[in-house]
């Protein structure tokens, strides 16, 4: 028998164009574009898994079929935008293009849209994961959406846009979804937290966060977890223990060991994170991030940075570290042996960061070389002074 629970990344789910996280200027161009009367016929919305493709499609269909719409500012309650939200309003059509991805389904969606919207002002059509049609449906589609009824209105979502024609493309209007900054991820849970009446930690929604990597259901989906893990109360190392997290205080000290490269340190971090049951794929992962803020943190003072472990360390040494970790990744992923890659991934970036490049070294070779005769120059008056004294 069910009890009707509803898992939070639905419960949830942006219901208006103010809801919406992290996609501000979507959101500012479709209100513009509905409140001046500038709607085109064909939109996509292209952007990484949990940015809130399909759920702005929605709302965005909720603003064109509303009462007395289209309106930007609707009312949630009212009775059209109710029957979008449960998906039983006729003239709003979700076609998933996984499954629906044969010339036949396209065929039978070009013969309906020839008819007049029942309810609204539009036939909105929501095509998620539009990239899995097949070349022969989209080819079937072309000339439907090149020319559509003035009553039907097309929302495309991808997450894959280099798999979409090219003249599917240039017939839509395109939005690019960005993934969800950490910050307001905290934030939203904090408030979703806050009405469940759930005791969470600043440090656990920070975890669940960098564990969502910019996706916003991601991060409802592993708080709902945690929730059915810990109760009413989470802290940080339950997040850590689920997930196979590492602590940001243990890739911190991590950082400073290889910016230092204290080998001996580092063994034993990676020792103790498997030890563990720590993900050293993530850890890598966390790693680079940390190299990465210390890299922009040196550009912007001027060449160097202490970020990693107190130790200041020029652009060049931060960019070599960095990219003697990304040249693990494939090893570290992928490979036999994770524990010893990952090992093998952390001492070559030290070694890459201590070595110079043969064009800086010249560089600074010749520097030495122009400012030699230019300091004996300078010397050589005052050694014949010494010489005319008495």
């Amino acid at each position: 028998m069910s009890t009707g629970y509803q898992v939070i990344a639905r419960k949830w789910r942006p219901q208006t164009f103010d809801d919406v996280v992290g996609q501000d200027h979507v959101v500012r161009t479709l209100k513009n574009a509905i409140s001046r009367g500038r709607i085109a016929h064909a939109y996509l919305f292209v952007g990484p898994r949990g940015t809130g493709k399909t759920s702005t499609a929605r709302i965005f269909a909720k603003a064109l079929n509303c009462t007395n719409g289209p309106n930007a500012d609707f009312d949630v309650n009212d009775p059209a935008c109710v029957a979008i939200a449960e998906g039983s309003h006729l003239d709003v059509i979700e076609i998933d293009g996984a499954s629906n991805n044969g010339v036949d389904q396209v065929r039978d969606l070009r013969e309906t849209v020839r008819y007049a919207p029942a309810q609204g002002k539009f036939k909105v059509y929501i095509i998620d994961e539009v990239h899995m049609l097949s070349a022969q449906a989209f080819n079937a589609l072309l000339k439907t959406l090149e020319e559509p009824p003035a009553h039907v209105k097309f929302v495309f979502a991808t997450t894959d846009v280099q798999k979409v024609l090219p003249t599917i493309l240039s017939r839509c209007q395109r939005f690019d979804l960005k993934p969800i900054p950490s910050e307001l991820i905290v934030e939203r849970l904090k408030k979703i937290a806050k009405a469940e009446k759930i005791k969470v930690t600043d440090a656990a929604l920070a975890s669940i966060a960098r564990l969502a990597d910019g996706g916003m259901r991601d991060a409802q989906s592993i708080f709902d977890q945690m929730i059915s893990f810990c109760g009413n109360e989470i802290a940080e190392p339950d997040v850590l223990d689920v997930y196979g997290l590492v602590s940001a205080e243990k890739i911190a000290e991590l950082g400073g060991a290889v910016a230092n490269g204290d080998h001996r340190k580092i063994v034993a971090i990676v020792d103790e994170c498997d030890a563990n049951g720590r993900d050293l794929v993530r850890m890598l992962a966390d790693l680079q991030t940390l190299v990465r803020t210390a890299l922009l943190d040196a550009i912007a003072k001027g060449g160097r940075s202490d970020l990693l472990g107190g130790l200041a360390m020029s652009t060049e040494q931060l960019t070599r570290l960095l990219d003697g970790l990304r040249e693990g990744e494939g090893s570290v992923k992928l490979g036999l042996a994770e524990k010893i890659n990952f090992e093998v991934t952390l001492l070559k970036a030290v070694e890459a960061s201590r070595s110079r490049a043969i064009d800086s070294l010249i560089k600074e070779l010749t520097a030495l070389a122009e400012e030699a005769p230019a300091a004996e120059a300078l010397a050589a008056p005052a050694a014949d002074g010494q010489k005319k004294k008495p």
